[in-house]
C-alpha cells in the first residue's frame, strides 16, 4: 500500500534512503523534501525525479510518514515547527541520536514515533539499521513502520537505550576502515597491480578475513596469529588508543 513521505532534511541520509527506495522501485504517492539550502534540494530533485521540493518544513510534515534527517541540536526546534500539522496519524522518525522517543512524544499529537540508526550500506539497500518505537506504538503500526524500511536493508528492533551503542559500531565503523582500504589500493598500484586487480584483491580478501574471524571457530588472537608477519604490528596500541579516544568520546557526547 502506497504513503506519502515527507524529508525534513535534505542531506547525506535522505539520499542514501532515497537511492535504497529508487534500487527496489519503491513508489510513494507524494516525496517531498525540505531544506533551507536549495542548491541540496535541486541536486536531490535532479537525481530522483519524484521528489518535489517543499518551501518549509510544515509543508514536508503534512506527509503520513514524516522523516526527521536534521542534526541533534535542531531536532527540537523543528519538532515545535512541525507540532502543528502532526496529527495522531502520523509516523515521526527521527534518524538522530539522543533524543529519545518521549522527548519527541512531549512535542507532537502521535504514539507513532520510530528512532533508526540508519548504516550508508542502505545506499546498496544491505543497511543494518536498529529500530526503536515509542512505548505506547501500536504492534500493527511498528509492523507498518518495518515493512516501511525494510528494503533498505535489515531492520531491526532494539532497546532504545542501545540507539547510541549502533551509532558507534554500526553507523561509524565503515568510516574508520574504508580510507584505508583505498590506500591499500594505492600501494597494490605502486608494487606493480592494475587498479582493478588491487580492488578484486582487497575486495576478496576482506570478504574472506571477516568469515575467518567470525566463523573458523578460533578465538580472535587464534585468527590473528595465522599470519606471523605484523607489518604495523608496532602501531596497534596507538591505533587502538585512537579508536578508543575517539569513539568512546563521540558515544559520550551523543548518549548525554
Amino acid at each position: 500500500m502506497k504513503t506519502t513521505i515527507g524529508f525534513i532534511g535534505g542531506g547525506r541520509i535522505t539520499k542514501i534512503f532515497l537511492e535504497g527506495f529508487k534500487n527496489k522501485a519503491i513508489e510513494f504517492d507524494s516525496v517531498k523534501v525540505y531544506d533551507p539550502n536549495s542548491e541540496t534540494l535541486d541536486s536531490l530533485a535532479d537525481i530522483f525525479p519524484a521528489v518535489k521540493k517543499a518551501e518549509t518544513p510544515e509543508e514536508a510534515a503534512q506527509a503520513k510518514v514524516v522523516v526527521i534527517a536534521v542534526h541533534p541540536p535542531v531536532v527540537m526546534e523543528t519538532l515545535d515547527k512541525i507540532a502543528g500539522v502532526v496529527n495522531e496519524e502520523t509516523f515521526v522518525v527521527s534518524l538522530a541520536p539522543k533524543l529519545t522517543t518521549e522527548k519527541i512524544a512531549s512535542k507532537v499529537k502521535t504514539a507513532n514515533i520510530v528512532r533508526m540508526i540508519p548504516n550508508a550500506t542502505s545506499f546498496i539497500n544491505e543497511g543494518f539499521n536498529p529500530i526503536a518505537f515509542h512505548p505506547a506504538m501500536l504492534e500493527n503500526e511498528k509492523k507498518k513502520a518495518k515493512k516501511l524500511f525494510k528494503p533498505l536493508g535489515k531492520t531491526f528492533e532494539t532497546e532504545e537505550h542501545k540507539l547510541e551503542a549502533y551509532a558507534i559500531v554500526s553507523a561509524m565503523l565503515p568510516t574508520c576502515f574504508w580510507f584505508q582500504w583505498q590506500e591499500i589500493e594505492n600501494i597494490g598500484v605502486k608494487t606493480g597491480l592494475s587498479p582493478e586487480e588491487a580492488k578484486k584483491a582487497i575486495k576478496s580478501t576482506l570478504k574472506k578475513a571477516i568469515k575467518l574471524y567470525y566463523k573458523s571457530g578460533l578465538t580472535p588472537d587464534e585468527v590473528m596469529d595465522l599470519i606471523p608477519v605484523k607489518p604495523i604490528g608496532e602501531n596497534e596500541e596507538e591505533i587502538k588508543n585512537t579508536l578508543n579516544t575517539k569513539l568512546l568520546g563521540l558515544f559520550e557526547k551523543i548518549k548525554s
